[in-house]
């Protein structure tokens, strides 16, 4: 069962809210509401497109003022705050996943990919009923204490560069090879197939990936072996 009582999520999150069911709302996943047909408040799907708007425009604002870099570097860099892994991690730092309002099914699955959505619509869901209940400073100040902290480690760590480019450039920098990617494995039906990609440098196997794409189990053997060689 979610926790009712959101006064320790509040002092998490920093924000106490006037109307608790606001945040009540933020909380509730459309699942829910299948099986609890008479909850008293709706999903959270409107919450987060607004909490989406504010937060793009939050952190626009923050890079355009902050930063003299060209257009497409900023953009490169808000894709790194504002993406659902971000979001996600963010989301489970703050232990909202407490909270939340799930289907029984959608309770126990806890690892897949469809969770993870789940946490970053969530976490877009809370700032618009930051926004709602408390305006747009309110919201800003959630989203430059959250989120536009992450920035100088995304810049540290070159993380706006996407993993596959990234070992790329450390491969060829290091060894002068360009990496190559191989399908190890396909499994399951055509509509939730699961694919291993081996990431090579020459004959040497560096790190393995999985996902469900060619593309997502590739970038996920990069990030592996961007970490085992520490580059």
């Amino acid at each position: 069962m979610p926790k009712e009582d959101y006064s320790d999520l509040e002092q998490t999150l920093g924000v106490t809210f006037q109307n608790k069911d606001t945040l009540r709302q933020a909380l509730v996943h459309r699942s829910y509401l299948n099986e609890h047909p008479d909850f008293p408040l709706g999903h959270n799907e409107r919450l987060e497109f607004l909490g989406d708007a504010v937060l793009e425009l939050v952190v626009t604002e923050s890079l355009y003022e902050n930063y003299e870099n060209p257009e497409g570097e900023l953009t490169n860099w808000r894709a790194a705050l504002v993406n659902s892994e971000m979001l996600a991690k963010l989301c489970h730092e703050l232990k909202i996943e407490n909270y939340l309002h799930l289907s029984k099914g959608e309770a126990k699955d806890k690892d897949s990919k469809a969770r993870k959505y789940i946490l970053a619509n969530a976490f877009e869901a809370i700032i618009g009923a930051i926004y709602i209940d408390g305006g747009w400073d309110a919201a800003k100040m959630f989203i430059t204490t959250r989120v536009l902290s992450e920035l100088p480690e995304i810049l540290e760590k070159q993380l706006y560069i996407d993993p596959k480019s990234r070992f790329q450039e450390a491969a060829q920098e290091h060894l002068g090879i360009t990496p190559s990617y191989k399908v190890l494995s396909e499994t399951g039906p055509d509509h939730q197939k699961e694919f291993q990609v081996g990431v090579f440098l020459g004959k040497e196997k560096v790190a393995v990936g999985e996902g469900t794409s060619k593309h997502e189990a590739q970038v996920a053997a990069a990030e592996a072996a961007i970490a085992l060689k520490k580059w």
